[in-house]
């Protein structure tokens, strides 16, 4: 059992990485990035100079930036600079207007951005923005997570330098989980101490019924919504899971000004988190309670399994994310943890070495395969079907199981991460 320590510091570590967003954090990141280094010179930039990790160029190129119908990082600089406000971190374009994006515009026509690849850094989380207005600059860098500034200077004083010490902070601060502390938090935490994992819910379905009154992308939850599509997927739970899921995915990707709970730094792995297992949880007409310990599950594990993998890797998040929810279902329909485990196993032999290649609208897409997948994961282990230690990079212990998956997409898949990147680069 943990102890009311060890809760404590859980339920701080879920407040931490569970926070709303507007916007695919990439490009966000960047913008609270700029909006942070104008605050440090106390004036409107005439110049605007953007260093960035691979993986982060690789998925804001192709995103929707909220309230503009522009694509990508420039307007994202632009606005960050105009009307970005840091405090807000993940929401910082939060009071974005018509007249802001024409500025924005402006100052796109006017050549004030570069930006370009940071060259040697092993961090793959990393944004530095350097502002100049005449003989004066401010730079700031956030690095390791979406809003963790880690260097601060104005006209050449460093004001914060943190980007040994944090690291190392950090890695002393974490605590150490395992899928039996992750059960035994969100089966027997009081359920008050847990109350507040509602707040995914309400924020990400109300993200996906909005979705529904508009086209947003490619439309996969309205396209798994038309009847003559129901006469294939029917009019079920599952169709239901997925439409609520892609749908929230399309109004973000394509840059609806929605705000949505993420996970870890993704707004797709908290809309994937928790989307499948609210609809599950309404459908069945689960209590409160389950619905609370169900939802709590499926955010921790996917806190968990991030914390090996990395903020930002070649893998999907959507993968880990519907890992999280194949257990929130897996507990809803009655199973305990040697289901849960179950659900676990299957999800890393059916999904593991699914490809990330940028933020755009057609995550909706893997969305709807990873969510499709945590379905069948949970089904399966309801029938007492698990993947087995002889098949694949399963082992017995599920925490091992865990770390293989998260090796391949951390380590073995930096080769892919580095063409894939070339390969969108060089697009003819």
């Amino acid at each position: 059992m943990l102890t009311p320590t060890e809760r404590k510091k859980i339920i701080d570590l879920i407040h931490q990485e569970v926070i709303p967003a507007i916007g695919c954090t990439e490009p966000i990141a960047v913008a609270l990035c700029t909006a942070r280094a104008t605050e440090l010179l106390e004036k409107r930039p005439e110049h605007i100079e953007v260093k960035l990790s691979a993986n982060i160029l690789k998925n804001a190129m192709g995103v929707g930036i909220p309230g503009t119908g522009m694509i990508g990082l420039p307007i994202a600089v632009a606005l960050g600079a105009l009307v970005g406000r840091s405090a807000y971190q993940l929401e910082v374009l939060r009071d974005v207007t018509p007249e802001a994006v024409d500025e924005g515009r402006q100052f796109l026509h006017e050549r004030r951005i570069t930006i370009g690849l940071k060259e040697e850094i092993d961090e793959k989380l990393y944004a530095e923005v350097q502002v100049r207005a005449g003989e004066q600059s401010a730079t700031a860098i956030i690095a390791g997570g979406h809003t963790n500034f880690v260097y601060e200077a104005c006209n050449g004083e460093v004001l914060t330098d943190q980007r040994i010490a944090t690291a190392a902070a950090e890695e002393e601060a974490q605590i150490e989980l395992s899928m039996a502390k992750v059960w035994d938090f969100a089966l027997n935490s009081p359920i008050d101490e847990l109350r507040f994992i509602l707040e995914t819910k309400r924020l990400n379905m109300a993200a996906a019924e909005t979705a529904f009154q508009a086209t947003y992308g490619h439309a996969v939850g309205r396209t798994l919504q038309r009847p003559n599509h129901l006469q294939v997927m029917g009019d079920s739970i599952f169709s239901r899971i997925l439409s609520y899921t892609s749908s929230a995915c399309d109004a973000r990707m394509a840059g609806a000004p929605i705000p949505v709970m993420s996970n870890s730094g993704s707004g797709n792995q908290g809309i994937s988190a928790t989307l499948p297992v609210a609809v599950y949880a309404e459908e069945i007409k689960a209590s409160e309670e389950q619905t609370i310990r169900a939802l709590a599950l499926s955010h921790l594990l996917v806190i968990y399994i991030k914390q090996s993998l990395g903020r930002l890797s070649a893998l999907c998040g959507c993968v880990v994310a519907a890992t999280g929810s194949s257990c929130g279902i897996t507990y809803l329909m009655g199973g305990g943890y040697a289901e849960a485990v179950a659900a676990v196993k299957n999800m890393i032999a059916n999904l593991t070495g699914m490809i990330c290649d940028g933020a755009k609208p057609s995550c909706a897409m893997k969305v709807t395969s990873g969510v499709s997948t945590a379905v069948l994961s949970a089904m399966m282990a309801m029938e007492g079907r698990c993947v087995t230690s002889v098949e694949g990079i399963i082992e017995e212990d599920v925490d091992r199981s865990i770390r293989n998956l998260t090796r391949i997409g951390r380590d073995a898949m930096n080769e892919t991460d580095r063409i894939v990147l070339d390969i969108m680069t060089h697009k003819a």
